[in-house]
């Protein structure tokens, strides 16, 4: 499968300031593929060393973090030569190996022409905990597929090229709207996991079954997230980490009028109340790449950080497709597209994740005393309002509120309806809200 970090990677490659590189990710998003593929693509030769499979790759590091010298051994582990001008060096698990990390801030200075990445599960968490040197290294994030690669990888080409062509101010045409909101749904089952969308495109001729098939790849990924997490959290913290997890589709359902709540810690988790106790095992999900915070704001004013406070947010979960089967919903109800308040839930969870996708930013909500508005973009047209409708409907009430209030020079109505744009606000469907970065930078019409 074709996927964006693709051009970033060679976009490394070519930097004349190239550092060492760490791609970071949730577990299962394809982060090794990608690199391998991008290594065996855009280099001579691919030397790839995983500190998982073989404990003796640690012990090279245990000595010294002398680069020459590692080097030096990694040719004889391997039984090759490795090429420092032609060739790239990839540490997959570096997570195992506390001084490999460690380690690249040498390779950075003594061999700045070695071409070198890493990646491993659970990255954010162990960079965390393990030293490593600010400004030593670059770092890329790589999250699930979004709704145009999935399209991509299903082979719906037209329709992906369609979706990343087409202007907003310009309605899709109406047969291919429908294909589009067809094939959105089927994401929202399948979500961007790569083994779980390449089930989904390698059998697609009896649907209903290809969509039990992919729940059951679901579930047993949620069990080895679990699995993860009890090992790499310790005992205690294991117990707080998965009760908070599962609790968060729970936590979306107290709206209703289907919009998501802020999140609620009193009974997230039994016996523990307040953000102080809950703080950690929620700072450990968003580093582990399995949740996505939205902070709440009643100021919209730049910079947003400035009124975003730390305890007052919103929890989507890291993959729609994940949701879904977390939360025991039916393939077939996501298709018909009839599961009450819940799916505007679901299609939040699906604009949060496209936006984390494509921008490398936080998230933000604004509330005012009755009104609400799902996400605010910080962009050089100012603040951005994106109101999000899982259906037809488009009459916004909080989004009139917030126009008046604060003349955002675009705004945006997301929703089952094809495009519509006059003047400032522009009702477009929610599938293509990856396409609403490009349209800020079109001319208004």
């Amino acid at each position: 499968m074709n996927r964006k970090i693709a051009k970033k990677l060679i976009a490394w490659k070519n930097s004349a300031q190239r550092k060492p590189l760490i791609l970071r990710g949730a577990r299962q998003v394809g982060k090794t593929f990608s690199l391998k593929e991008f290594g065996q693509k855009e280099f001579r030769n691919c030397h790839y060393f995983n500190f998982e499979e073989d404990d003796r790759i640690s012990q090279i590091f245990e000595k010294d973090l002398k680069p020459q010298r590692i080097i030096d051994e990694l040719r004889f582990y391997r039984n090759s030569n490795i090429d420092l001008g032609q060739d790239i060096i990839i540490f997959d698990e570096i997570q195992r190996c506390g001084r490999a990390l460690t380690s690249l801030k040498y390779f950075y200075e003594e061999m700045p022409h070695c071409a070198m990445c890493a990646a491993g599960s659970l990255l954010g968490v162990a960079l965390n905990v393990e030293p490593f040197p600010v400004g030593k290294i670059e770092f890329l994030d790589l999250h699930p597929l979004d709704f145009e690669e999935f399209l991509e990888g299903t082979e719906e080409e037209e329709l992906c090229g369609l979706l990343q062509n087409r202007n907003l101010y310009e309605p899709y045409p109406a047969l291919a709207h429908d294909r589009l909101w067809e094939q959105w749904k089927r994401y929202l089952v399948t979500g961007g996991l790569p083994s779980v969308v390449l089930a989904y495109a390698n059998d697609r001729t009896n649907l209903f079954e290809t969509m039990i098939r992919v729940r059951k790849i679901q579930r047993d990924l949620f069990s080895a997230y679990l699995a993860d997490i009890a090992k790499h959290s310790g005992k205690t913290n294991a117990i707080h980490i998965e009760r908070l997890w599962r609790n968060v589709p729970a936590q979306l359902a107290r709206n209703i009028d289907g919009s998501a709540p802020k999140f609620r810690f009193k009974d997230a988790v039994p016996g523990m109340r307040g953000f102080e106790r809950l703080s950690g095992p929620i700072d450990w999900l968003a580093n582990a790449g399995l949740i996505l915070k939205t902070f709440t704001i009643d100021t919209a004013a730049l910079p947003l950080s400035a009124y975003a406070s730390e305890n007052k947010f919103k929890l989507y979960m890291f993959d729609v497709g994940m949701l879904g089967a977390i939360s025991d919903i039916q393939p077939a109800t996501i298709l018909q597209y009839g599961f009450g308040n819940y799916q505007g839930y679901v299609a939040e969870n699906f604009v949060a994740q496209e936006l984390t996708a494509s921008r490398a930013a936080n998230l933000y909500c604004w509330t005012g005393k009755t009104s609400e508005i799902e996400f605010l973009l910080s962009t050089d047209l100012g603040i951005v309002p994106l109101e999000v409708k899982s259906g037809r409907v488009t009459h916004s009430k909080s989004l009139g509120v917030f126009e008046e209030r604060y003349h955002p020079e675009r705004s945006y109505v997301l929703s089952a309806r094809n495009s519509e744009c006059k003047g400032k606000r522009c009702l477009a469907p929610i599938y293509a809200v990856g396409t609403v970065e490009r349209d800020l930078r079109t001319p208004k019409l």
